[in-house]
């Protein structure tokens, strides 16, 4: 098995186009969910998310989504300096859930309205979410194995995960993996059926927590074959050491109430990268901000590392659950972590709960020294995905 790196980052959030104004809203500790007027909320309990300010590639041609994963993704190939030759051979790993339905969504309501609306075909061409490959693909020149992955709120960090796999059995050298999903109705509308929105930005961890906080995004890296990187002189952020990826197979969408499956894809992790639980510092908890899920990820992560050993924090209270998107949002946060020495806080914390035996870095960032850290994401039905990154 080839040791596998990361070479390349790129990021679009709701704090902006890029990797740089991402890393700088995490180190500052600053909140993006606000009120929502990517289209009218008004009629909902909740009524606040964390869209993005601006779409790059926006295009009449393309989907709000495929626009965020362009941005990212043709950052991460340019961080990386990889050219024309290099991407012909690459890899494309893409996990999303939403498609393009913000469009198809609007398409639908204009119709029901008795406007003059494009065919469907025309309309919904881009609505499903392996859509997303093959914009990429052929926007970005890449003509390596192709894959989307539709995993709930864990398909960019199994996007990684695959991609790293093909890398360490050979199949390819350098592969581009990430996560996106935008904003859309359907999405807002169901967390707020099913009650799990906070009508203020939510509080992971927090004593009062009441639930989560939508969020929208893209988040891309590039992933290469360390011996291959290093022959061409490539910058290293990080390590994937190891990743683990398990089911619950317990309900539709509450977790396994001891958090076995969780708890299985940390061990996986941690033996695939040959490390003793004592050698990780940092979690990038998946850490929603649901009373039952934040405190199941907890003891989970418990169970693994001991309590109160591991310094945990959760990006979501600053971007909200960006869905397909976390995966590869939270692990552009964590390798920048190790990288920069500093962990992102948890904002919003106020009061820690007596359950959560951690310290999960209240509000303000916290500098250390770290050599492993671990990103976990869980999605419904009990898909459970963990990264390892070892600093480079």
């Amino acid at each position: 098995m080839r040791p596998v790196v990361v070479t390349g980052l790129g990021a679009v959030s709701p704090f902006g186009v890029g990797v740089k104004p991402y890393w700088a809203g995490l180190a500052a500790g600053a909140c993006a969910i606000r009120p929502l007027t990517l289209f009218d909320a008004a009629a909902f309990r909740c009524r606040i998310a964390a869209a993005v300010p601006e779409s790059p590639g926006a295009s009449p041609r393309r989907s709000r989504a495929d626009g965020l994963a362009l941005g990212a993704a043709g950052e991460a190939l340019d961080d990386a300096g990889l050219g024309r030759v290099e991407r012909r051979e690459a890899a494309l790993i893409v996990g999303a859930v939403g498609g393009g339905m913000l469009e198809a969504e609007a398409w639908y309501w204009a119709r029901a309205q008795g406007e003059r609306v494009p065919s469907w075909a025309a309309a919904l061409r881009s609505m499903l979410p392996g859509s997303h490959a093959g914009t990429l693909a052929h926007r970005l020149g890449l003509g390596g194995p192709r894959h989307s992955v539709v995993t709930a709120c864990s398909s960019g960090a199994v996007a990684l995960a695959e991609a790293a796999e093909l890398i360490a059995d050979g199949v390819v050298d350098v592969a581009l993996a990430g996560g996106v999903d935008a904003m859309t109705r359907l999405c807002f509308m169901g967390f707020n059926a099913l009650k799990l929105l906070d009508p203020e930005p939510c509080r992971p961890f927090d004593r009062d927590r009441r639930g989560m906080s939508i969020g929208e995004g893209a988040a891309f890296v590039v992933l290469e074959a360390a011996e291959r990187a290093h022959a061409r002189g490539a910058r290293v952020y990080a390590e994937l050491a190891g990743h683990g990826m398990t089911t619950d197979a317990f309900h539709v969408t509450a977790p396994q109430p001891e958090g076995e499956g969780m708890t299985r894809a940390m061990r996986a992790a941690l033996a695939v990268a040959g490390l003793d639980p004592r050698g990780v510092g940092y979690v990038n908890a998946h850490g929603t901000a649901t009373p039952q899920n934040d405190r199941i990820e907890a003891l989970a992560i418990a169970r693994v590392f001991g309590e109160g050993r591991v310094l945990v924090s959760s990006n979501k209270s600053m971007i909200g659950h960006t869905m397909a998107a976390a995966g590869g949002l939270e692990a552009v946060a964590t390798i920048l972590a190790l990288t920069h020495e500093l962990v992102p806080p948890t904002a919003n914390l106020g009061t820690p709960d007596a359950d959560v035996a951690f310290d999960c870095v209240p509000r303000v960032a916290r500098e250390a020294a770290i050599e492993h850290a671990i990103s976990n994401s869980f999605g419904f039905g009990g898909q459970n995905v963990t990264l390892l990154f070892r600093r480079a």
